[in-house]
């Protein structure tokens, strides 16, 4: 990974620096995450941190909110991953007139047979691209709720299962406030990982511009290839929970929850689904950089994006200047790390 890598996953390793698990089928589904990552590059260029973050989220088996001002990729960034994992995607506008029945699906009267029957709504694929998720009201943002949780839509008594994998990936704009409804926490704690869409660099907007100059068209995604199959995916899901944990590195995730919550910064700290979402998250990366065990350096590294989400600051903290991103550095380093 690059250093702009690096700064949106939070100091991930630039690449994998250990033995692999060992058993050819584990390298090649590795391999092929790594091959999503290249195809995705074809049309997405200098978010390689953001790829990776949505494929930790999606073999962890979670959901990813990305946060970055109009205009850096974050829906061709969604489009292009679903194209190379060869998954069904479906995007929803999130506007203020959308209603829950228009994301999870409702029940239709059909005339010719004079019964009522279940129209699935868009939320039944394997990606949902939810962009610009806080422009809907809260109610139709609770549709989602047991879709993210249970991976099921329950309507007129009757629970339908939802796609394998499954996985929401919502866009906000961090800036623009003016007819938009901050997410709940109760909804905030479904996402696993809330990443960072910055600006490119200098070098790689360049990159776009030539792009553009020779004609490429982000709505063909032309070149953009499937090399992953879903039934490989889950593979590489299996591959990912077999991956080891300490009773020292379990412990190490429970003090560093407890530190958020008795910072003097923070009014809310992260809750223990917090916790069960680090140490998925930090499985996920160790498997994609060849471990079969996690380290410090995992946690570490997954910290800031697995829990930026789940804190909420004091007041005073926050008209101080302080971000959350520098309340959970301040636990890393102040939080003894096991040998």
């Amino acid at each position: 990974m690059t250093d702009t890598d690096a700064a949106s996953m939070h100091t991930a390793p630039a690449t994998p620096t250990a033995t692999p698990t060992g058993t050819p089928d584990a390298a090649a589904l590795r391999d092929a995450m790594h091959r999503v990552r290249q195809e995705v590059g074809k049309a997405v260029v200098g978010q390689d941190g953001a790829v990776t973050g949505l494929l930790i989220a999606l073999l962890a088996g979670g959901h990813v909110l990305l946060e970055g001002v109009p205009g850096v990729a974050k829906t061709l960034l969604v489009r292009s991953l679903s194209r190379a994992l060869g998954l069904d995607t479906k995007r929803i506008q999130f506007t203020p007139d959308l209603m829950p029945g228009d994301v999870s699906g409702s029940l239709i009267y059909d005339a010719r047979t004079g019964e009522f029957e279940f129209r699935e709504g868009p939320v039944f694929t394997n990606i949902v691209l939810a962009d610009e998720i806080n422009r809907t009201p809260p109610k139709t943002q609770a549709a989602l709720l047991e879709a993210m949780e249970e991976h099921q839509v329950s309507t007129d008594g009757v629970t339908r299962p939802l796609p394998d994998p499954f996985l929401v990936a919502a866009t906000q704009n961090p800036i623009e406030h003016e007819g938009t409804y901050s997410l709940p926490e109760a909804q905030l704690d479904r996402f696993l990982l809330k990443l960072i869409i910055d600006v490119p660099s200098r070098d790689a907007e360049l990159d776009v511009l030539r792009r553009h100059a020779a004609g490429f068209d982000p709505r063909a995604l032309a070149g953009v290839e499937a090399v992953v199959r879903a039934d490989e995916i889950r593979a590489a899901r299996r591959a990912v929970a077999s991956v080891a944990v300490s009773d020292e590195l379990l412990a190490y995730v429970v003090d560093l929850a407890r530190a958020t919550r008795e910072s003097p910064s923070v009014q809310l700290g992260v809750s223990p689904r917090a916790s069960t979402g680090l140490l998925a998250a930090a499985k996920a990366w160790a498997w994609l950089s060849g471990y079969s065990a996690i380290t410090p350096d995992h946690v570490q590294t997954m910290v800031v994006p697995a829990w930026r989400h789940r804190v909420r600051l004091r007041t005073e903290a926050e008209l101080e200047g302080v971000s959350v991103d520098a309340v959970l550095g301040s636990v890393l380093q102040q939080t003894r790390v096991p040998l």
